[in-house]
């Protein structure tokens, strides 16, 4: 018996009463359904409630209902475990989301027929170093984005592929994606598309104040560094637009490929370049 963790974005709308009627086919397909304490209470099913630290150890399929963040949130939790995601958009755009609500009890026979793939993502791991000591370490499936505080002036983000200089980049930051972050923030700066099944690293300044910046593409096992030169204390990295940590000058962040990725469950036969023009004409 397979157990199914779901995870809900609380915070849209009618998100509730699709969960309910997910928790109920689950079940009536013979599967086991775990939620978290909140989720549950909000259901009024305590018998499925699970210590939010203990929910991912115990299940072997991880459903997300949601957008895109949502996915993201829990891609990085899950990582360690090798645990299948099912995205289900109640989001707008929807590039990792495999699931329609229109679609949803179609597709969801389909999956329980088995007539699904699994597609490997490559994920991020990022170091933050101060004084020589690792201070913090992150995960991302998308990107790791330093960038400038609201207020703060010009900063300058000198970086080393393998020890290699590449360049001092005066800008408002610089994004380090995956080919799957590069439909994200990547994209808005400019950076080019690259199909997600891709195993490399993509370089990208933010608004860089000179002409000759450009994106750069890097091997999938180069080893990015980057050190912080700037004169004030607003500066961020941040993981997936989500998590993030505040720099202080000379900080280095390494950034590499992580040896964690993340599974995505795809039903639908549609190949990227239908789901790139379908979600960027929306």
């Amino acid at each position: 018996m397979l157990t199914v963790g779901i995870f809900p974005n609380l915070h849209k709308k009618k998100v509730m009463k699709v969960t309910k009627g997910l928790v109920s086919w689950f079940m009536a397909k013979g599967y086991s359904v775990k939620l978290s304490k909140e989720v549950a209470q909000v259901l009024n099913v305590p018998q499925l409630s699970t210590d939010s630290d203990e929910l991912i150890s115990k299940i072997d399929l991880a459903v997300t209902l949601g957008g895109d963040g949502t996915l993201l949130g829990v891609a990085r939790q899950i990582a360690p475990y090798n645990i299948p995601i099912l995205g289900i958009n109640m989001g707008h755009v929807g590039f990792l989301t495999e699931i329609e609500l229109s679609d949803l009890y179609t597709d969801l026979e389909r999956f329980n027929r088995k007539e699904y793939h699994i597609d490997v993502r490559m994920m991020l791991e990022a170091k933050v170093v101060r004084d020589k000591q690792v201070l913090k370490e992150l995960l991302a499936l998308n990107d790791v984005v330093i960038t400038k505080g609201p207020f703060a002036r010009l900063i300058r983000l000198k970086t080393y592929a393998n020890e290699a200089y590449v360049d001092t980049y005066p800008a408002d930051g610089l994004i380090i994606s995956t080919p799957t972050g590069s439909t994200a923030y990547s994209l808005s700066a400019g950076g080019p598309i690259i199909k997600p099944d891709m195993d490399l690293l993509l370089l990208t300044p933010i608004c860089p104040h000179t002409l000759q910046s450009r994106s750069i593409i890097l091997y999938k096992d180069d080893v990015i560094k980057v050190k912080v030169l700037a004169d004030h204390n607003e500066v961020m990295l941040t993981v997936d637009g989500q998590q993030g940590y505040k720099l202080l000058p000379e900080d280095t962040i390494i950034v590499n490929k992580s040896s964690f990725t993340t599974q995505l469950i795809r039903i639908k036969k549609r190949s990227f370049y239908d789901v790139l023009r379908k979600k960027l004409s929306e």
